[in-house]
């Protein structure tokens, strides 16, 4: 499956809520959610009741395309959640997408979205430790330090990202915007996550594949 190339405000009004993957323009009145809540279609294709298998399929689809992943990615790290102990699969997968590296940039705020915070990753303006990450599904660990390339720093988007007092950093993590640098101080947990998400459905989905 090839990477998404078509405008990603269709995702959002497929799947009927907002997935932020615009940045500031999905907290402006330009969102096209906001302005055409209708799925894409001809005149706007109307919502129909689905069924069962059809909540847990789209729910799943609204998960993947929030974080930005292709199937075989997503179903892999579903895989691994399903392995680890003491915690709902569910919650467990949450916690897995959290964790990757290029969502960590984004809830650093080092992108304005999910999208953009990939691509710093996937151009090495990233590193982990000191060290040059430039691989977006890399799983950060708590203790990690993420920060900006010594060469990259005086990128628009960095001079951006260290004046945005906007930003909310969530509590598992620990920001210090003078020096675009984060680091990991505990995992998240499900109510630090503030997209509106149902991965029951999600796990229903996968067990009866």
């Amino acid at each position: 499956m090839a990477r998404y190339t078509e405008s990603v405000c269709r995702l959002c009004r497929r799947e009927g809520v907002k997935l932020f993957l615009k940045g500031d323009r999905c907290y402006s009145g330009k969102c096209a959610i906001a302005k055409r809540p209708t799925p894409p279609g001809q005149h706007g294709v109307s919502r129909k009741k689905v069924s069962e298998y059809g909540l847990q399929l789209r729910e799943k689809q609204k998960m993947r395309r929030a974080y930005g992943m292709l199937e075989k990615q997503f179903q892999h790290t579903f895989e691994r959640a399903a392995k680890v102990r003491n915690m709902p699969t569910g919650e467990a997968l949450l916690m897995l997408l959290e964790l990757r590296l290029d969502n960590v940039c984004y809830r650093l705020g080092f992108g304005n979205s999910r999208p953009q915070a990939r691509q710093i990753v996937t151009h090495g303006h990233i590193t982990v430790n000191g060290k040059r990450v430039d691989i977006a599904s890399y799983e950060v660990k708590v203790g990690d330090v993420i920060g900006v390339h010594e060469g990259s720093r005086s990128m628009e988007v960095f001079k951006v990202a260290r004046e945005n007092t906007a930003h909310t950093t969530p509590k598992w993590l620990e920001l210090n915007a003078d020096a675009l640098e984060g680091k990991v101080i505990q995992k998240p947990a499900r109510e630090d996550i503030d997209l509106t998400l149902s991965e029951h459905l999600v796990v229903e989905y996968y067990s009866k594949r």
